[in-house]
């Protein structure tokens, strides 16, 4: 004992006395490994994208285990292979998705053949059924974010010219969306063909991400050719989606969108809503519009006082707030990405650990796991090659800098090499329990996992540049010209003005990217800046019946609980 206190004290002093030279030494070796695993990553890109390109261009994705194809934008929509037109080849969906990506791992000279390669011979003038939302956040994302990054630089293309031939693809396919949305509400379609538009008899079933996210991507369409048709018919279709919302603020999953009638009133923050949340934060980012916002914070309001539950967040019925089903979705992991961006930044790592958690537990992120059993769900233990969870650890070490998410993506990195890489690329897992593998390779693979991966350890593509990435991984840059021209003097209600070093400046949750955000305001005579994260008890006394009578406390981010006399307070934690 006496000995193991020597040992500390004098690490101490060495510290003292060295604190230079043990921080250089410490920066090298955090170099080091962050050299090291940006050009693992690289590697893995490259394995995903040469195989893709040997064995399954033009077609959409590869099957990574027999080394063919599938066409599965088409076969989403039940239209099998054999039924395509003999010309049909696919749309080179996984080449489209992975543009941005050779940017960022800065290949201009095989973006410039990619580019060239579909303005010559990618056309959306097939008769195949497709399913809007992923042709949107897939191959229009794509499209746009590939448009915008080849006009950004004159570097781009060595042997020829870019003339917006990327732009003229996305027009062509956003004007093919446009009959999905003839609808009696507003709300457009799930499937629609891509010749003839909404086929005889099609489902009017859909879900809320699938309404409700495609403001990004139409919305900068609009803004690149000045046709407004677009954003209008996204804009719309997420006012009427918003105005279904329950008492409580809540959405539920699926709806009809010819009737506006809920089908599925369960709903939480994963698959079917997910990006529902996110694109209402982004597009306040994005266009600057105080509606977003606004819709943002109520929502984000209502779901951490009906879903959360301590760090996890389970189902809830929109018209009672009361819990249904006890269970994490793999897609539930790119929440704390987007509570990072609002500065939430306390509840996103206690969130993500515990997902990280999950990960370690498995090797890899079960599509579901049954809280309540702490065990995998019996039909859906599959792992497509999702990247939220590499997405929000991303968001984080940018947000913190704590080398400990460094860490967590190495450990994701090394799961997807030992379970997934096979020879002709990567696979999807099956079994979670069994880690038996299924023959395909998602293009998201490509466009997110590997790109949010390799941004955690080289971040240097971005320095400067201020994006947003869609739901589907495809940046987009933050422009002033895309903003609302606001009046000279404007205060957004979620907005303060802080007086630092004798200068005025607008300071808020989002923008001050801290929470608490409850800070005092010098200069608005002790005004409090909220923060996203606080929902106010039900009572303004703080006297309750039971926890759910209780909010989300502003200085800390937890949830507050009804004590034994009847008042809402931090009782857990003392």
């Amino acid at each position: 004992m006496i000995r193991g206190r020597s040992c500390w004290t004098a690490l101490i002093i060495f510290l003292l006395i060295f604190p230079t030279a043990v921080m250089s030494e410490l920066d090298s070796g955090l170099s080091a490994k962050r050299r090291r695993m940006s050009d693992k990553v690289r590697k893995m890109f490259y394995h995903a994208y040469d195989n893709y390109m040997t064995y399954a261009f033009p077609h959409d994705e590869l099957k990574p285990m027999t080394k063919t194809f599938t066409n599965s934008l088409s076969e989403l929509g039940n239209l099998k292979l054999e039924n395509l037109p003999r010309e049909y080849n696919g749309t080179a969906l996984t080449l489209v998705e992975s543009l941005s990506s050779l940017v960022i791992l800065g290949n201009n000279t095989e973006f410039e053949k990619a580019v060239m390669w579909l303005s010559e011979n990618l056309t959306f003038d097939v008769d195949a059924r497709i399913n809007l939302f992923e042709c949107n956040i897939r191959l229009l994302g794509g499209l746009v974010s590939a448009h915008i990054l080849a006009t950004e630089s004159t570097n781009r293309f060595l042997q020829g010219t870019y003339n917006n031939q990327l732009l003229v693809l996305a027009q062509d396919l956003g004007h093919r969306f446009l009959p999905a949305f003839n609808t009696p509400t507003g709300l457009p379609y799930a499937w629609i063909n891509l010749k003839y538009g909404v086929m005889e008899n099609e489902t009017t079933e859909t879900s809320t991400s699938g309404c409700g996210s495609l403001i990004l991507e139409m919305g900068a369409l609009s803004r690149l050719t000045g046709d407004a048709r677009f954003e209008h018919a996204a804009l719309n279709a997420l006012h009427k989606l918003w105005g279904m919302r329950s008492s409580l603020n809540l959405l539920g999953t699926t709806l009809d969108v010819a009737t506006g009638e809920w089908i599925e009133y369960s709903s939480g923050i994963g698959a079917g809503v997910d990006s529902f949340y996110e694109y209402l934060l982004k597009a306040h980012i994005l266009f600057g519009k105080e509606e977003f916002w606004r819709m943002f914070h109520s929502a984000y309001l209502a779901v951490q006082k009906y879903f959360r539950y301590g760090s996890w967040y389970h189902e809830a019925d929109m018209r009672t707030g009361r819990a249904t089903y006890w269970q994490l979705t793999s897609l539930q992991a790119f929440w704390p990405g987007v509570q990072v961006l609002v500065g939430d930044v306390a509840a996103a790592n206690l969130t993500h650990r515990e997902f990280f958690y999950v990960w370690k537990k498995f090797g890899v992120l079960p599509e579901r796991y049954l809280l309540d059993h702490q065990i995998v769900h019996p039909t859906e233990k599959y792992y497509p090659l999702r990247p939220e969870l590499a997405e929000s650890t991303y968001y984080l070490y940018q947000a913190t800098k704590d080398p400990w998410y460094m860490e967590v993506g190495e450990a994701i990195v090394n799961s997807l090499n030992l379970h997934t890489k096979v020879e002709g690329g990567f696979a999807s897992i099956k079994d979670v329990t069994t880690m038996q593998l299924e023959d395909h390779q998602h293009s998201f693979f490509l466009a997110e996992t590997c790109k949010y991966l390799y941004l955690l350890f080289d971040d240097s593509p971005l320095v400067g540049r201020n994006y947003i990435f869609t739901t589907e991984g495809h940046p987009l840059p933050v422009l002033s010209d895309w903003h609302e021209r606001l009046p000279d003097v404007y205060t957004p209600p979620n907005m303060t003005s802080l007086k630092i070093n004798t200068q005025k400046k607008q300071a808020s949750a989002m923008s001050m990217q801290v929470c608490p955000a409850n800070l005092l305001n010098p200069g608005h005579g002790g005004q409090e800046i909220e923060s996203v994260c606080h929902v106010p008890d039900l009572r303004d006394d703080h006297r309750c019946l039971t926890d759910d009578d209780c909010g989300i406390d502003s200085t800390n981010c937890r949830r507050r609980s009804c004590s034994m006399a009847g008042y809402c307070g931090l009782w857990l934690f003392i």
